[in-house]
């Protein structure tokens, strides 16, 4: 069993379109809900792929109650802290060749008992030893900045490793912290971390190692279109997808994030998934998250200490 903690989820409301202009009223051809957040996609993901999970977030108002109702309809187990402010709100526009524009929220503030409240809900998942706990997603304002510092030490304490998916300040400060089993950023954030550019796997694999010196043990990296990396301190592993039309790639990472975990303890048929379960999300509108029906395996190839030369626009892959 696999539990997730999502500080900041989301309502995901997806609009499928020709052409996105600006000033002109455009027709829609589907519109599609779903339950969102970094750590809600990844207990979709594993939920539709039939593993265990439990969802652990915080809910408010009209949206919060859309939310929890969401979350019932795919069948996830929810621990839902009660919360003040209302639930946020996401719009995504997803136009006919594939560009999606992301309308985001900041999300509900949670004060001080909140925060603490959602700590103890997730201490008390803790307590039955799931295989993982994963966190993700921005922190709503009100949260503390090393959050994610602090939901490490309690799943370290219980002996559960924990996997971090954030950006900006909250990646920052768990990274320098130690505070991951298994971080997984794209080469983008990483890029944003380290204010330098990632132009080839080389880079990629010495800004990851440079992460994993500061206590961390592993790191999942989605590079966009070009695949993606494991990296350990003394070993790498690139998996690639054969390209997909895409149609959104909205939730491709967490659905990345949920086939890594998947695998088990082989780290290469976790990272086969990984590219698998992704790069079928890309093809899927909106946030809709591949189930088994649309995953194919046997099109991944894994390849283990890449060449650090390679060019990552050479990688040519549909992944996110």
């Amino acid at each position: 069993m696999i539990v997730t903690v999502t500080p900041n989820p989301s309502v995901d409301r997806t609009l499928e379109i020709d052409t996105f202009t600006r000033g002109e009223v455009l027709r829609i051809h589907t519109a599609l809900a779903h339950a969102g957040g970094k750590g809600v996609n990844v207990s979709r993901a594993l939920r539709n792929h039939g593993l265990q999970t439990v969802a652990v977030l915080p809910t408010g108002g009209a949206e919060g109650a859309q939310l929890s109702a969401l979350l019932g309809e795919h069948g996830i187990a929810a621990v839902t802290v009660p919360v003040a402010a209302v639930t946020r709100c996401n719009i995504t526009t997803a136009e006919a060749d594939g560009t999606t524009t992301q309308l985001n929220v900041a999300g509900a503030a949670l004060n001080e008992a909140e925060v603490a409240a959602l700590l103890r809900a997730t201490e008390a998942q803790l307590a039955h030893r799931p295989e993982w706990l994963v966190a993700g997603g921005s922190l709503p304002t009100g949260t503390p900045e090393d959050f994610y510092v602090r939901l490490s030490e309690l799943a370290r304490a219980r002996g559960v490793p924990i996997a971090i998916d954030t950006s900006g300040k909250p990646l920052e400060v768990a990274a320098r912290a130690g505070a991951a089993d298994l971080l997984k950023p794209n080469h983008h954030e990483l890029a944003e971390l380290f204010d330098r550019e990632m132009v080839t796997i080389g880079d990629v694999i010495e800004a990851t190692r440079e992460v994993l010196s500061w206590g961390n043990r592993a790191a999942l990296v989605t590079l966009g279109g070009h695949g993606a990396l494991l990296v350990e301190p003394e070993r790498a592993w690139w998996a690639g997808h054969t390209p997909v039309v895409p149609r959104s790639t909205v939730g491709a990472g967490d659905s990345a994030l949920a086939g890594y975990l998947s695998g088990g303890p082989d780290v290469c048929e976790g990272l086969r998934r990984a590219a698998a379960w992704g790069s079928a999300a890309v093809a899927l509108p909106g946030t809709t998250i591949p189930g088994p029906d649309h995953v194919a395996l046997d099109t991944v190839r894994v390849i283990a200490d890449p060449d650090p030369g390679r060019v990552l626009e050479e990688m040519s892959v549909a992944l996110v």
